[in-house]
């Protein structure tokens, strides 16, 4: 079935939102389900630059892939012929052999834009290839989801993610997003991208590089429409910007601008699984680590954020009827859900360790830890399950490699030329591009981690398969409620029966 914009109908908020989790755990089923449903889907634009190649490489189960990139093609003739040779370049008829590693797909590395715009600013973008795959893989994402309904659907993109973001978000305005939300790190440039991408003009990104002097401009990221689509193209409605935020001085300093201001936000807790927000006031042990304390003073104030007028929706512990109840009161449009939808039947986690974490969760043995893991230096949640890097003798026994690299930091080096690091990467290397060696200790490959979670990992030559990690938030009594109520011998509950229980309807 062909969707355009113009197929979509009018777009009401939802008091309901799915997180968008992980890598491909908010993946296009569950999504299409929670719309359909009257609730807001929500996928994950997290490495889908990695996962489609990998699915084209196991031979595009099902021809989703195909399917959508021959709607994007349609849709987008200009684009006919990258689109394929990525096609080509990856797929395998009937998937690649057991053990066989997959093919990698190319680090994000920049380009500088010569002569885009005068002035001491430098603006860069990433070879075409990438810009398309990163465009076509978020296109399908978002079009899949879409296929065959015209409810909603929502993206959601990490800005701490930075050099695939703009290309992606084009994609997903290209599908129809109605709604892109962006949370780890500040979203006040996307309004501006937004708005200039769904009438197909260039728009900018700034991301960081470390080293820089200060006289030497500010760095961007730059898409240009015209270089990719071609000829000029009819605007598109603009998708709805949710900021994700922890903090009314965030939401406020959003709010205040024109050119930041979201259409709401999602109020997110410490509670809330994946990358949180610091404690405002950090604590260290003996040796020196940081303690992740959060106590009152971390909550966000949700009386003055509600103050500020905007329709917004809280997540984090409020995946439950009564929490549901309890933000309606408190001015919310809603929540927004993440665990519910994670461990039910249709999410992105493999059948097997999706069972794996039921069973820990309803023997009441299943723990969720803040932790100092990601590369990134935001606290990250981690379940502890037997068989992921949560375990100390797995996270040992992994060779510390950064072979994907979406986490990586742009840097100077002495030669004036951009360098790219990770504190997961090998200590000597992080350390030799000039990073901290301290910034090394106890960091996590969440790029294979969380890949691998999907159900996608990465095989070695020596035949070792990267381990996943699980992430979910700290609240797990609603999933353990629906667990009890399962007939016997169901392992798991449905998305639709989750969200008849967040309505109190089951």
């Amino acid at each position: 079935m062909s969707i355009e914009n113009k197929n979509q109908t009018p777009v009401i908020d939802p008091e309901l939102i799915c997180g968008g989790m992980g890598v491909r755990i908010s993946w296009w089923v569950m999504s299409k389900i929670v719309s359909m449903m009257g609730g807001l889907g929500v996928v994950s634009g997290t490495g889908l630059e990695i996962v489609y190649p990998r699915l084209l490489q196991d031979g595009d189960p099902g021809g989703h892939v195909r399917r959508a990139f021959t709607e994007l093609v349609r849709l987008q003739p200009a684009l006919a012929a990258p689109v394929w040779e990525i096609f080509d370049k990856y797929y395998i008829e009937g998937g690649r052999k057991p053990g066989t590693p997959y093919k990698p797909v190319p680090q994000c590395r920049l380009t500088r834009i010569e002569n885009f715009r005068p002035g001491p600013d430098s603006f860069w973008e990433l070879p075409r290839e990438l810009q398309v795959l990163a465009l076509a893989a978020s296109f399908a994402e978002v079009w899949l989801a879409r296929e065959g309904h015209n409810k909603p659907v929502g993206i959601n993109f990490l800005r701490k993610v930075e050099r695939p973001l703009p290309w992606a978000l084009y994609g997903a305005i290209l599908a129809g997003a109605a709604y892109v939300l962006v949370g780890a790190g500040s979203p006040d440039e996307m309004p501006s991208a937004i708005n200039n991408l769904s009438k197909h003009e260039p728009a900018s990104m700034s991301f960081k590089v470390y080293g820089a002097r200060s006289d030497s401009g500010n760095f961007y990221l730059a898409v240009r429409p015209e270089t990719l689509l071609g000829a000029a193209a009819p605007a598109l409605p603009a998708p709805k910007f949710l900021a994700i935020v922890s903090s009314f001085g965030l939401a406020s300093a959003l709010a205040g601008n024109p050119v930041t201001r979201p259409y709401g936000f999602v109020v997110e807790g410490s509670e809330a699984g994946g990358h949180s927000a610091s404690p405002a006031k950090m604590r260290f042990d003996g040796a020196g680590q940081p303690l992740l304390v959060y106590t009152e003073a971390d909550r966000p104030d949700i009386k003055a954020i509600a103050g500020i007028g905007l329709p917004f929706w809280l997540a984090g512990a409020y995946g439950s009827p009564g929490r549901l109840r309890e933000a309606r009161a408190l001015g919310a449009s809603g929540i927004q859900f993440g665990t519910l939808g994670a461990l039910s039947g249709q999410s992105g986690l493999p059948p097997a360790l999706r069972s794996k974490v039921l069973k820990l969760l309803a023997s009441g043995e299943l723990k969720v830890n803040n932790a100092l893991i990601s590369p990134t230096g935001f606290p990250f949640k981690v379940a502890q399950v037997p068989g992921t890097v949560s375990e100390a003798a797995v996270y040992q026994a992994r060779h510390r490699l950064c072979d994907i690299g979406l986490l990586q930091v742009a840097y100077l080096g002495s030669d004036g030329k951009l360098g790219y690091r990770c504190p997961a990467e090998p200590v000597e290397a992080f350390v030799a591009k000039g990073g901290r060696e301290q910034n090394t200790c106890s960091r996590v490959c969440l790029c294979n981690a969380l890949l691998a979670a999907a159900g996608v990992p990465q095989v070695h030559p020596d035949g070792y398969i990267e381990p996943p990690v699980i992430t979910l938030g700290e609240n797990l009594s609603s999933a353990r409620e629906l667990l009890a109520k399962l007939p016997a011998g169901q392992e798991t509950y449905s998305i639709g029966k989750a969200l008849l229980y967040l309505r109190g309807a089951a």
